[in-house]
């Protein structure tokens, strides 16, 4: 049986899985967090099924080598792609992230949700297989948000640029008469108060950040290896790419210092 006191890994393309270890942060504030930005390679949401599947065993592996007793794909694209064969291949709980549109359509009053996610993500067989199971009769429509994580990661969530490129993209979705909007990149919690200023107030937001973070805590339940630690988790972090670019991201978003280690290379 795994010890408690073993870390969470937690992985995306980017920086954008941050919005996801907040959750788990605040809903399990005595563990320990290995966070993995593959920021070299980001968006995930463009590149080919193979590299994306590539990229996550091998960070997986690493994340393994931590020692980690849980590891949660904080990327929707990543986990469209290489949940099941993750799952099938490392005999730890692997939590993955699905954009929320079951939620969203029990929200909506008017049937008539938007999806912003990247392209990966959209043209995913799970993702299809996700609307096909849980539309009922909703009116679904797609924003493929090119450009958008590239943006956050380059220019901040509130650059002008971002910004004027968050609302040129929301503008044929709103056009439909959505009343629910899903966030389906862990990178978009960071422009929602830009996706909420343009879509108003009578739009709901759905983030599954949440509800990751809850399914994370239930699967350490159900294996008995919740942290019993009385004090605050520690939190680690790797990267590829620059880790000293990495490093003053991260700061900014989370508000103080950190270190940031560089992700070795594959063999």
């Amino acid at each position: 049986m795994m010890s408690s006191s073993l870390p969470i890994g937690i992985f995306d393309s980017g920086i954008g899985g941050l919005s996801v270890l907040h959750h788990i942060r605040d809903l399990l504030p005595s563990e320990d967090l290995i966070y993995v930005s593959d920021r070299d390679n980001l968006p995930y949401g463009s590149k080919e099924s193979r590299f994306i599947l590539e990229r996550s065993k091998y960070i997986v592996e690493f994340l393994i080598e931590q020692k980690v007793k849980a590891i949660v794909i904080a990327c929707n694209t990543a986990t469209a792609v290489a949940v099941s064969h993750l799952r099938n291949s490392y005999p730890l709980p692997i939590i993955g992230m699905e954009p929320g549109v079951k939620p969203a359509t029990a929200n909506s009053q008017n049937g008539v949700i938007g999806v912003l996610a990247t392209e990966g993500t959209l043209v995913s067989g799970k993702f299809q297989s996700l609307v096909q199971q849980h539309a009922n009769g909703t009116d679904i429509f797609y924003c493929p948000c090119h450009g958008w994580v590239e943006a956050i990661e380059h220019n901040g969530a509130t650059h002008g640029k971002t910004v004027e490129l968050v609302e040129q993209s929301l503008k044929p979705v709103l056009e439909k008469g959505v009343d629910t909007l899903v966030l389906g990149c862990t990178h978009y919690p960071f422009v929602k108060d830009t996706i909420e200023k343009v879509a108003g107030s009578s739009v709901t937001i759905i983030d599954t950040g949440r509800a990751v973070a809850r399914q994370l805590q239930r699967r350490l339940s159900d294996e008995e290896i919740l942290s019993s630690n009385p004090d605050t988790g520690q939190q680690r972090y790797w990267c590829s790419g620059s880790p000293e670019k990495t490093q003053k991201l991260i700061a900014k978003i989370q508000g103080q210092p950190c270190i940031v280690n560089r992700l070795p290379l594959p063999d």
